[in-house]
């Protein structure tokens, strides 16, 4: 184990201003194990943080370590814990309820008000060497799943949660806007759970081609269409109105799009968070019985992204395009800022780089 001070850490202290620092190594509590941090993704959000200092009313008021994407092995465990043992490579479920209420009851606990969730302020991330975690929401990895795989279970659980809330099943048709980490995860998953055709729209020809790489039927790269002409290409290029369309940009127009693509009696997920304000077409969507739902996050969904990586039913590795040592930090964030590549991995062990 390192000496205390050697636990390099990625921090934001307000926006437009990150830093690598070192923080002591913490103590894990009774039903807490401490981490060797392996690979962390980087997120739009922790991008976001660094920007703007804010995502809402998240507002970074003292510095704070980033990363939420993330898998690590298992250094020490607290007293409490049974279920992991040192030498143990986890994933991290970086949502933590830090009370039994309602939400938790009902088993929706990711919309429990007082979650800790890693890299929202005020909690700090896992973006560092060595990072301390309720045990319970640690997940072994089989051995035939890398910690690459690990960290992306975390966007994976994004598109798990959109499907099921969308009601991907065999057969659907689904049309995912936008071709980022999180539309590709959700043709990933759409395509998993049965959907016989998706199409993917973006602005980038390179991300549309990752697209195609990871299972989309078809793409369009949207110019400066109207959202009645992009649901009018959805339609053309499916042969109907598809019954379920997956928004992951937040762009105004795109929202608009959604609408007007989906089939009436169809469904449409919110995914991608923009401006809280937003003018879009809901007598259209009223009138033909098109459901709009809203995720937050992801629930209940490590166990199921772990067998499916297992099985190897769903290959996430191609999300990969970027790797940096924790070293180069400020670099890798410049990196995804520019748009470049899909995913930027982070890698914590300096002496395991491996994926």
């Amino acid at each position: 184990m390192a000496a205390p001070g050697q636990n390099l850490a990625v921090v934001v202290h307000r926006a437009g201003d990150l830093r690598l620092e070192n923080r002591p190594i913490p103590e894990p509590g009774p039903n807490e194990v401490l981490l060797r941090m392996h690979s962390v993704g980087i997120c739009g959000s922790d991008v976001h943080y660094w920007q703007h200092g804010q995502i809402g009313d998240f507002v970074v008021k003292d510095p704070m370590v980033l990363g939420h994407e993330a898998s690590g092995t298992v250094i020490k465990v607290g007293s409490g814990v049974t279920h992991l043992q040192p030498g143990d490579r986890v994933a991290i479920e970086p949502g933590v309820p830090r009370e039994i209420d309602e939400f938790c009851k009902l088993g929706r606990y990711n919309l429990s008000p007082t979650i800790f969730f890693c890299a929202t302020p005020p909690d700090d991330g896992n973006l560092c060497r060595y990072y301390k975690h309720s045990a319970s929401f640690c997940y072994k990895l089989p051995d035939n799943v890398t910690f690459e795989e690990g960290a992306l279970i975390e966007p994976l659980s994004v598109g798990i949660h959109a499907c099921r809330r969308a009601g991907v099943t065999l057969g659907s048709k689904v049309f995912v806007s936008g071709s980022g980490p999180i539309g590709l995860v959700n043709v990933l998953v759409a395509k998993m759970m049965g959907a016989a055709v998706v199409v993917v729209t973006d602005l980038s020809a390179s991300r549309l081609q990752k697209a195609k790489e990871v299972g989309a039927d078809f793409t369009i790269q949207v110019k400066n269409e109207t959202p009645q002409e992009v649901a009018s290409k959805v339609e053309s290029l499916l042969g109907c109105m598809p019954e379920i369309t997956v928004e992951c940009t937040g762009v105004q127009d795109c929202i608009q799009a959604g609408i007007y693509a989906t089939r009436s009696g169809g469904t449409l997920v919110l995914v991608g968070l923009g401006p809280e304000m937003v003018t879009v077409p809901i007598i259209n969507a009223a009138v033909r019985e098109v459901d709009i739902k809203g995720i937050f996050r992801y629930c209940n969904t490590w166990p199921m992204a772990i067998a499916l990586l297992a099985s190897k039913r769903i290959n996430v590795k191609p999300l990969v395009t970027h790797r940096f040592p924790l070293e180069k930090a400020l670099e890798a964030f410049e990196t995804t800022k520019r748009g470049e590549g899909i995913k930027v991995m982070l890698k914590c062990d300096p002496t395991d780089h491996s994926p």
